[in-house]
């Protein structure tokens, strides 16, 4: 992701003790050979352009860039063809001596496992790490003037998005981001879906989505619309995002928000990967991990006057906006936003 990376593997519990070894020597001890490097390359570079065919793509790393501007989280995971094209297997080396070492790393597990078997495999493949120094994060995410931004594909829709203000990971208040989203456009049953697509049949696609990292937080929107129609998916949406900030979301809408929230969590516990990737994400970038009973009591003790002022906040701010599609530049200037 845009702040970590994870070296994982799901396997029966019997293979546990090859699947640490693996990863600990992909860790650890990895050749970097220069003949793969150049293979893997191409392949990035094919996946870069393959998201450039995808005006969807574009358009959610565009609005990065237009909500914050140049600086590191607004950067996409993937690189750009320039930079993957130059570097050398010496700046890779480099980096990876840099930032893996054992004080900035986690080994995190989830399933069916024998406790003492895993600090024996941890102490057998790790405890002879070489300590080094920790890396220090040396960036912090400002906030800048929201932008307005168009890219021309020569495509049949117009790809919109809005972004809004966030919520930081591990802030109080980001269970009450996310009941916020969910009335907004998280679900089939929010404002925008219902509104927009159901009601009306302006966009087939509309939905909005939360963004935290450590340091910063989006609320983005996205729209796909034919250009006729585009004019009026915005006015529709800023009217449903004006009106969540001005007069709140409903008690019958808060409390749907909170269940769907809660009956997530509990069901997203029964999948292994998503334990193991929540708990050792949270231990790296926050340095503690939450239990599911403290997970849950922080959902159930949600308020409606915290979304209800969360939602304010946020969505009172002027957004950022991002447009791709053919003629987007033109279509932009004659936005009403």
């Amino acid at each position: 992701s845009k702040e970590c990376t994870c070296f994982y593997a799901k396997v029966i519990d019997e293979d546990l003790p090859l699947a640490v070894d693996i990863l600990s020597d992909m860790t650890l001890h990895a050749t970097l050979d220069e003949g793969e490097l150049n293979k893997e390359r191409g392949v990035i570079l094919e996946e870069i352009s393959m998201e450039e065919d995808s005006p969807e793509d574009v358009v959610h790393e565009l609005i990065m860039l237009a909500h914050f501007g140049d600086q590191p989280v607004a950067r996409p995971i993937l690189g750009s063809e320039e930079r993957v094209s130059a570097f050398t297997r010496d700046d890779l080396y480099a980096y990876w001596h840099h930032m893996y070492s054992p004080k900035c790393a986690v080994l995190a597990i989830a399933g069916h496992y024998d406790w003492e078997q895993v600090v024996s495999l941890a102490e057998k493949h790790l405890l002879a790490w070489n300590a080094g120094e920790r890396y220090a994060r040396d960036t912090q995410t400002h906030a800048v003037r929201p932008a307005r931004l168009a890219r021309e594909k020569d495509v049949e829709q117009m790809n919109l998005c809005l972004g809004f203000p966030g919520v930081a990971i591990g802030e109080k208040r980001s269970y009450e981001f996310s009941v916020v989203n969910s009335v907004l456009g998280g679900s089939m049953s929010s404002r925008l879906f219902q509104k927009i697509r159901e009601e009306s049949g302006l966009a087939y696609s509309i939905y909005s989505y939360p963004n935290s990292y450590t340091d910063c937080g989006l609320t983005t929107i996205y729209a796909a619309a034919r250009p006729d129609s585009l004019k009026q998916v915005v006015d529709m949406t800023l009217r449903e995002v004006r009106a969540l900030a001005e007069k709140g979301m409903t008690r019958a809408e808060f409390e749907m928000a909170r269940q769907q929230l809660k009956a997530g969590y509990i069901l997203g516990q029964e999948s292994t990967s998503a334990r193991m990737n929540a708990a050792g994400r949270r231990l790296l970038l926050l340095n503690r991990t939450r239990s599911e009973e403290e997970v849950l009591r922080a959902i159930d003790g949600l308020t409606f006057e915290g979304a209800n002022e969360l939602a304010k906040e946020l969505l009172s701010a002027e957004p950022s906006v991002a447009l791709v599609g053919k003629g987007a530049e033109k279509a932009l200037k004659g936005l009403n936003i």
